[in-house]
């Protein structure tokens, strides 16, 4: 029983790491993503500070890694690992949140909208948008890691409760 418990721990620690490397890669690709270019006569360089959901998605992801460096630390049988559960579904929806205005933008990015006359920008900046979807990729590895991150932490807190009315 004891193996298991121990287990468990590890997994779970392994997991904290994950979302903490993909939630700081995020940032990082996201944060380096700029490219210059010209069409026709026009000069302009695409960097993801002339969005603001771009910017948003750099903002999140940042504190959320900085939350899961600091989760990393707390002792396993604190009472702050309660907390954790409230903490994770807040850091779990600011995340999905972050993630899912960025995709809205780099959907107009790459395809444009023809109903608002926006033209597709990838094709004049493609290394941007890559890194762009780079950056899109590990946060929505982040947020599957931190959604079962969530349900495990709602797991531990809940589990002992439910057994106690036994």
């Amino acid at each position: 029983m004891e193996s298991i418990t121990k287990a468990r721990k590890i997994c779970h620690l392994l997991l904290r790491f994950l979302a903490f490397g993909a939630t700081l890669s995020a940032v990082i690709v996201m944060a380096t993503s700029h490219e210059k270019a010209s069409v026709l006569v026009f000069q302009f360089e695409a960097k993801y500070t002339n969005t603001p959901a771009f910017k948003y998605f750099v903002i999140g992801n940042s504190l959320v890694t900085v939350y899961g460096f600091l989760v990393l630390f707390l002792p396993p049988e604190s009472f702050l690992w309660r907390l954790a559960v409230a903490t994770d579904l807040v850091f779990t929806m600011l995340l999905v949140s972050s993630i899912s205005a960025a995709l809205a933008i780099a959907q107009v990015g790459k395809k444009g909208n023809s109903h608002a006359a926006w033209l597709p920008i990838c094709n004049s900046v493609p290394k941007f948008c890559n890194q762009v979807t780079g950056a899109l990729v590990a946060g929505a590895i982040a947020v599957i890691i931190y959604m079962i991150l969530l349900l495990n932490s709602i797991h531990r807190v809940l589990d002992p409760l439910i057994l106690r009315k036994c």
